[in-house]
């Protein structure tokens, strides 16, 4: 024992001397590498800052978890250097256009040369949809480490710091066109010819935009796709800056071009991996080939959007094989390239009269394609941004194929599974249609709650949410219609053991106009949830949830005193027969499973109750003497009744015989559902021989 307390004593004391030792080298480092710093910061001279452009803008996708420049997981912000590694001088400085990227972000450089940006490609115009999930904050630091880790002897790492697995980037499959024709010599800008050679070079520049280039080779064909591209920027800024340009040949060339840049298959999603790729987990493809692309989507929306544009004359090239093919690329990964879309079938849909209501089908098949086929679809958000646009414009009265739609397209895309891909969208076409037309709460409502989700706790917080707008536009009148299912459904919610769902849920009394609509209908509100208010307000394991439930059961309290006294009692009540009801509940299953030994044992079960209906011989002289010669009621009543009072008392048989004779089917007959159809049936002569009750 001696000599193990000696070998750890001479250890502690050993790395007591290496930790000091190190303390003063790392001391002398840093002083030495300040003054490097000094000296390097007063030759350097002022740098080039890069203007942001359209290839320099961070992209802000919904479904991105954080941006491509956060540092690596556990390194420190703005890119320091871990504890236990040797300091490097860090001079903050923008990298001068074009510079390679030689370090990956968070990752310090050498001595004197500056770090180079870290580049993501995203679109300059793409604005999130309102309500949609953005990235995490930048301010939300990681957690600190305990000091007591700092006195741990730094070991070598089994993966270097800074290493990503870079964007998947691809090109569709494009037609690339052939090696000649991909030749292409740069034509006179439109200020250097005369007028009338204008409307031949626009055509001129059209062919060169034709050609399709591969873009998978970054390094083929470079020169002939800068000229390409400068020959889409000229004749956009031809479109864009001048009058009483556009003649009608120009149409199917420009319908032509656009197609042929565009319209392609979308490959299937894959991760690199192979696997199937989760719009929710994945990052989303950005096109190799965007250059091109993104100013062919700017050039097509100045055509049709200029004042020169004629629709009557581009009805012939824009049809309906159009749509379907400009429908086919919503389910693109690209973010960038499904903004450009929203916008080119909006403005479509806004000048095409004869196109609107297939434009509308159309959207309804890839909705019913993504609901009842494949649960996977990349431009869902983007098309119900499209239709809440569209029903915002419906006139009044709404036409039945309008709430058909509704009915049965929008409330059905509660149960995907992916809701939260697309749910702002959503929910802000459902409040649209209630503005529009205030008789469609009821269907809305019993929609939602017969796609309610049972077990999926962040599904059901945003259909709380979406309750909740629907209660910012409901009419007090169609509120009393569906009070009763939807307040049952949210002490469902006030009473979840999940904080979120019950949180969320008594979020409610904090709305003004709700707190309105629930002081009018009290006495219907309050017995359905004073039970999950009053167990929660000392039962639930989150104290915030306590807090919240106080608030909501004081304003019952101030709303109507009389009727929460009466709701509290009658609780009481309930809980001290709770032991009785367990008993007898027991008591139930006991005699259940006695008859189960017993019938095991082969011993034969006990004799049936008498029977409430009369034999066969007897209901066949009840048959033969139906009426009283005199006119006085049959005897089969007669005796019906006395039989039926002998077995389940007067007060049932009363209930039964009214029920029966004066056909009072509001009348509520407290007898067994076997006993009450025999008795009506006897009662009302229906009774015929071989009939069984």
């Amino acid at each position: 024992m001696k000599g193990f307390r000696q070998r750890v004593h001479d250890q502690l004391s050993r790395a007591k001397d290496n930790k000091s030792s190190k303390k003063k080298d790392s001391n002398s480092a840093s002083q030495n590498q300040a003054s490097l710093g000094v000296s390097n910061a007063q030759q350097s001279t002022s740098p080039s800052q890069g203007t942001p452009t359209s290839s320099t803008t961070s992209l802000n996708d919904p479904r991105n978890k954080s941006p491509d420049n956060a540092s690596p997981a556990g390194a420190p912000a703005g890119g320091a250097p871990h504890p236990g590694t040797p300091v490097q001088h860090y001079i903050p400085q923008a990298g001068a256009a074009g510079q390679p990227v030689s370090n990956g972000p968070g990752t310090p450089t050498r001595q004197g040369q500056p770090p180079a940006p870290s580049v993501i490609i995203s679109p300059s115009t793409h604005v999130p949809p309102p309500g949609a999930a953005e990235t995490m904050p930048g301010d939300l630091a990681p957690p600190r480490k305990s000091h007591v880790f700092d006195r741990l002897q730094t070991t070598p790492k089994d993966m270097s710091e800074g290493i990503r697995t870079p964007k998947r980037q691809h090109s569709s499959r494009f037609d690339i066109s052939d090696q000649r024709q991909r030749e292409l010599e740069k034509l006179p800008g439109f200020h250097e010819v005369p007028p009338n050679r204008r409307q031949d070079l626009f055509m001129q520049k059209i062919d060169q935009c034709n050609i399709i280039f591969d873009f998978n080779d970054p390094t083929a064909d470079m020169k002939s796709k800068e000229i390409k591209r400068l020959a889409l920027h000229e004749l956009l800024d031809y479109v864009a800056n001048n009058r009483s340009v556009i003649t009608e040949p120009m149409y199917p060339r420009v319908v032509e071009m656009f197609a042929k840049n565009l319209f392609r298959p979308i490959p299937p999603p894959l991760t690199p991996q192979g696997e199937a790729f989760d719009p929710e987990e994945d990052e989303p493809v950005l096109e190799v080939a965007w250059p091109h692309i993104q100013v062919v989507y700017e050039f097509f929306l100045r055509f049709i959007e200029s004042q020169d544009f004629n629709t009557n004359i581009a009805k012939g090239y824009i049809d309906h094989q159009f749509v379907l093919s400009l429908l086919d690329l919503f389910d693109s990964e690209d973010p960038r390239e499904r903004d450009f879309l929203k916008t080119t079938l909006h403005r479509i849909y806004g000048k095409f009269l004869n196109l609107r209501s297939y434009i509308r089908r159309s959207i309804n098949n890839v909705f019913f394609q993504f609901m009842y086929e494949t649960e996977r679809h990349n431009g869902i958000a983007e098309l119900l941004e499209i239709l809440g646009s569209i029903i915002n414009g419906f006139a009044l009265p709404l036409k039945e194929e309008h709430k058909l739609f509704l009915t049965r397209v929008l409330l059905p895309m509660h149960k995907v599974k992916s809701l939260s891909m697309y749910h702002p969208q959503l929910a802000y076409c459902i409040v649209q249609f209630l503005e529009k037309d205030s008789t469609l709460t009821e269907d809305v409502v019993l929609g939602l709650l017969r796609f309610w989700p049972k077990t999926n706790s962040t599904k059901e917080v945003m259909y709380l949410n979406e309750v909740e707008d629907i209660f910012e536009v409901m009419d007090p009148g169609e509120f009393a219609k569906v009070q009763e299912p939807l307040f049952n459904q949210l002490a469902k919610s006030v009473a979840s053991p999940h904080f979120q769902v019950a949180e969320r849920a008594l979020y409610f009394w904090n709305n003004e106009y709700f707190c309105n609509l629930v002081s009018d209908n009290v006495e219907t509100i309050l017995p359905i949830m004073f039970a999950p208010l009053y167990e929660n307000s000392k039962g639930h394991w989150n104290r915030t949830i306590h807090s919240m439930v106080y608030n909501a059961m004081k304003m019952f309290m101030e709303i109507n005193p009389q009727l929460f006294d009466e709701c509290s009692h009658e609780f009481t009540e309930h809980q001290n027969s709770a032991d009785q009801r367990e008993k007898s509940r027991s008591d139930r299953w006991d005699i259940i499973e006695q008859q189960a030994k017993d019938r095991k044992n082969g011993i034969p079960p006990p004799p049936p109750p008498l029977s409430t209906c009369p034999s066969p011989l007897t209901r066949r002289n009840l048959t033969s003497q139906r009426t009283d010669p005199a006119g006085k009621e049959p005897r089969t009543r007669h005796d019906a009744e006395a039989l039926f009072a002998t077995v389940v008392g007067d007060d049932e048989a009363e209930a039964a015989v009214k029920f029966a004779r004066d056909d009072d089917r509001s009348a509520v007959v407290p007898a067994r559902p076997m006993y009450r159809f025999c008795i009506v049936a006897i009662l009302q002569n229906n009774v015929s021989e071989g009939m069984d009750c």
